[in-house]
């Protein structure tokens, strides 16, 4: 009777695989792997420095996502965010950390840093923010947990490898810049990150990662809340353009907002380039989303419903986003709220 590999074996293999194609110098993987949040305006530090101090006080935001929970050991999430404005200063300061772990060998990036912005009121109506981000990074991965091929055997894993081990953890220090205009409805920005390009290898040879370019914008469509017995509704349309090496992706969706609820629908993926790779169209993932606010808590949940060839095996991803705000002052001349969907409530 003709042995085969149990099933138990090859759900430990799988996370090698996806380990061999990080690791290696000039991989896809390794060039370009960047997290990313679906709701990404309740990510608002992660997105760009330029939302440091974008209320009148003090803000905390936490972000945890699970990305195809189906495979084992798959991509999970977390960010964590403080920020607060300085009235006197027109300035925005804060800290924000993240964590991005993929596989069952742990391999995670993790980077923590200081995040500033300044904020120009050009007239009555426009506001621009410059805004800077330092931070220190560290890529790690439990070695050992891995199983490789030249341990595979008829008869179940053997203990030892040939595979040369990686290094177990790598540091570097990188930094990021953004630009942001907006009036009370319109917005548009761009971000730079990983202007430093530091190199992430954990194999002795050099893979640096490549700048990461991100175009944002939007408008909102308000409705009704100017008598004091109505309340607000607005309907936003925004984009997420990201660029980094050869890689593009568009995140384009609608949000609808009556308090203190909010839906949104969102499209992810190039749908008029076809991937140069594979000749096929990029269509990533289809995204629903759902909020409840109070005066300073919001609370968000997205599923991602996977569209690309993966669509059987990944589970999708889900997306938890709480954002508080505290220590609220008065609104502001010089501070007026940005109108993006997720990022700003109402003061």
């Amino acid at each position: 009777m003709k042995k085969t590999i149990p099933n138990s074996i090859w759900s430990r293999i799988l996370p090698v695989l996806v380990l061999i194609v990080l690791l290696l110098p000039g991989s896809p993987g390794a060039k370009a792997q960047a997290p990313q949040f679906s709701q990404f305006y309740a990510a608002p530090l992660y997105l760009a420095p330029s939302f440091a101090g974008a209320t009148n006080g003090s803000r905390i935001v936490m972000n945890y996502r699970n990305q195809w929970p189906e495979i084992p050991g798959a991509f999970v999430t977390y960010s964590f965010s403080f920020d607060h404005y300085f009235h006197n200063y027109r300035s925005g300061a804060g800290i924000l950390f993240h964590r991005d772990q993929a596989g069952s060998g742990r391999l995670a990036t993790t980077q923590g840093g200081l995040v500033y912005s300044y904020n120009f009121q050009l007239n009555h109506k426009w506001t621009l923010r410059p805004g800077l981000q330092f931070m220190y990074g560290q890529r790690t991965v439990d070695f050992h947990r891995h199983v490789f091929g030249d341990q595979l055997s008829l008869d179940g894993i053997l203990d030892h490898t040939q595979v040369a081990e990686p290094i177990d953890r790598v540091g570097y220090f990188d930094a990021s810049s953004s630009i942001l205009a907006y009036t009370a409805d319109f917005w548009a920005g761009l971000t730079v990150d990983n202007l430093m390009m530091p190199n992430q290898s954990m194999t002795q040879e050099e893979s640096r990662i490549p700048m990461k370019f991100s175009l944002y914008g939007g408008y909102r469509f308000n409705f009704g809340g100017h008598l004091s017995q109505q309340v607000g509704e607005s309907i936003s349309v925004a984009m997420l353009y990201k660029n980094q090496g050869k890689f593009n992706q568009i995140d384009a969706g609608v949000y609808w907002s009556r308090n203190p609820i909010s839906l949104g629908l969102l499209y992810r993926g190039i749908p008029f380039f076809n991937n140069h790779v594979h000749g096929m169209f990029n269509n990533d993932a289809l995204v629903i989303m759902g909020g409840l606010r109070t005066r300073d808590l919001r609370i968000g949940y997205s599923y991602d419903f996977t569209i690309s060839r993966l669509i059987n095996s990944t589970g999708g991803a889900h997306e938890i986003s709480i954002i508080y705000q505290f220590n609220q002052g008065k609104p502001s001349k010089s501070q007026t709220a940005i109108p993006c969907p997720e990022g700003q409530m109402p003061h």
